[in-house]
């Protein structure tokens, strides 16, 4: 990863930890007044956002550090456990919140909405959603996946703010609805938290390259020979953004050494330069002669 990709995730980490603290503030102070449950797990659940800002900085700073002798392919996987750190904080305040509505259900208590509390929420929903357009944005630039839990956090606290919003209008209406807002954000938070995990859990225990890709390896080793060199037992391993790539080719039995170490060096080369991946390549004896 470049450090111009680094860069821009660690001006978005502090851009989402300025804004998020400011919306905790506004939220928090509106459900303080208002008694509502709901609006302070909002605000909460803006906080966390803040709190996983501060993570991704901490695991931009380490996965940046170089390849070493005890990690030779850098540090970059730092930043998938990052996110899982951020999606378990987001599980555990999902849990605070969802247990706090059932208690507000059982004591029939009631909420009485003011202004401040629709002007925050409006507020909440406009500049979440900024975030979030602002931070995706980050992540096709730089394909981070901590990133893009950031950003999804900016997304998931935008929904649980419009039904907040809906909620407040409501309010008058239904004494039991600020308690089930309160469980339907948690379970929303709930839910980010499992999705964040399930992206960068996979990549940490490995992955089956797609059939896109798979299909762009063979093409460019087939392309450069001139002829099928069977390509198969493709496999991959990513760290970070560092992606390496192993497969086995098939040759003649009559091509030379030299011959077959230039058609190798040249089809990793191929693959480095149009896939940004380190490609390692072994080579089987095809027992027939091609024409």
């Amino acid at each position: 990863m470049s450090h111009k990709h680094y860069r821009l995730g660690k001006f978005v980490g502090w851009i989402s930890i300025v804004g998020n603290l400011l919306l905790f503030a506004i939220k928090f102070w509106a459900g303080w007044i208002s008694n509502s449950i709901a609006l302070m797990a909002d605000a909460w659940h803006t906080l966390s956002d803040s709190a996983s800002s501060i993570i991704l900085l901490v695991g931009i700073f380490l996965a940046q550090k170089p390849a070493d002798e005890n990690h030779p392919f850098g540090h970059g996987r730092i930043e998938l456990i990052t996110s899982i750190i951020i999606a378990f904080l987001l599980g555990l305040i999902g849990l605070m919140f969802g247990y706090e509505g059932v208690q507000k259900i059982i004591h029939r208590e009631k909420v009485e909405y003011g202004t401040f509390a629709i002007i925050a929420t409006i507020l909440s929903i406009v500049i979440k959603e900024a975030m979030y357009q602002f931070t995706m944005y980050v992540f096709r630039k730089t394909s981070m996946h901590s990133v893009k839990a950031d950003a999804w956090h900016h997304r998931s606290d935008a929904f649980s703010s419009i039904v907040i919003l809906v909620g407040i209008l409501l309010g008058a209406y239904y004494w039991w609805i600020d308690s089930v807002l309160a469980i339907a954000v948690a379970i929303l938070i709930g839910y980010t938290g499992y999705t964040v995990i399930k992206d960068s859990i996979s990549p940490l225990i490995g992955e089956t390259p797609s059939a896109e890709l798979n299909g762009k390896i063979i093409e460019i080793a087939n392309e450069i020979a001139g002829y099928d060199l069977f390509v198969h037992h493709i496999h991959m391993h990513r760290y970070g953004m560092h992606t390496e790539i192993t497969f086995h080719i098939r040759l003649p039995k009559e091509m030379k050494l030299e011959e077959v170490e230039q058609l190798i060096v040249a089809v990793e080369n191929q693959i480095k330069r149009e896939l940004n991946i380190s490609a390692t390549i072994r080579a089987q004896v095809l027992n027939q002669r091609l024409p």
